[in-house]
């Protein structure tokens, strides 16, 4: 399968991004993430934004990306479909662009720990194998691993949610809870990848919200 320009326009002009290529049998996998800072003011002003109703991001990134999907023969699948759930760790791991980092979370190659994807668009035809690249974190002095006031996020790869939360409940959590999280924040990687205040707070409500233990 051949990636064509008119797929990267139509992503862009939605505020999104090819974060990732993976092979898939017959298929492949397109792993689709924001474009920042284009993002943000397009989805801000969305229907689905301004409607007041739960899953927002959820419900438009289906709305775009199956619209797109359709456009060029192929189908789109999210991260909540399931289950089972689709292999989206998997397929990024895959893609040669994402790695796990020190602290658990994937790191993206462009956009650090802030990587996300909003969905992935599934195409027919087989596509080559990327190359693996080396992660970013291989060189990099990791200040992830010291950042997080609390520690939530470790070396041990375990995610303390119950202890981030409570952090973000605090007084001295409000940092972390309307710029974000300050472990991806200081991902070096993800220097001109930073979301607007705005957004972070966003997904840090949504974290609160919905995340359990």
């Amino acid at each position: 399968m051949t990636l064509t320009p008119e797929i990267k326009d139509a992503l862009q002009a939605h505020g999104l991004a090819l974060r990732g290529v993976s092979p898939d049998g017959q298929e492949t996998v397109l792993l689709i993430g924001p474009d920042e800072p284009a993002f943000w003011p397009i989805f801000s002003t969305s229907p689905e934004y301004l409607d007041g109703l739960d899953d927002p991001l959820d419900r438009w990134s289906k709305r775009i990306l199956n619209q797109i999907a359709k456009q060029f023969g192929g189908r789109a699948v999210f991260p909540s479909d399931g289950p089972p759930y689709p292999p989206f760790l998997s397929w990024a791991q895959t893609s040669g662009q994402c790695w796990q980092s020190p602290i658990g979370p994937l790191v993206h190659d462009q956009a650090g720990l802030f990587i996300s994807y909003r969905g992935a668009l599934v195409l027919p035809g087989a596509s080559e194998i990327p190359a693996i690249g080396e992660s970013p974190c291989t060189d990099c002095a990791q200040p992830c691993t010291q950042t997080c006031p609390v520690q939530a996020l470790s070396v041990d790869h375990f995610y303390d949610i119950p202890r981030c939360k409570d952090y973000l409940a605090s007084e001295a959590g409000q940092n972390c809870m309307v710029g974000g999280c300050l472990a991806r924040r200081s991902c070096p990687v993800a220097i001109d990848f930073q979301r607007l205040p705005q957004q972070s707070a966003f997904h840090m409500r949504a974290f609160m919200k919905n995340y359990v233990a």
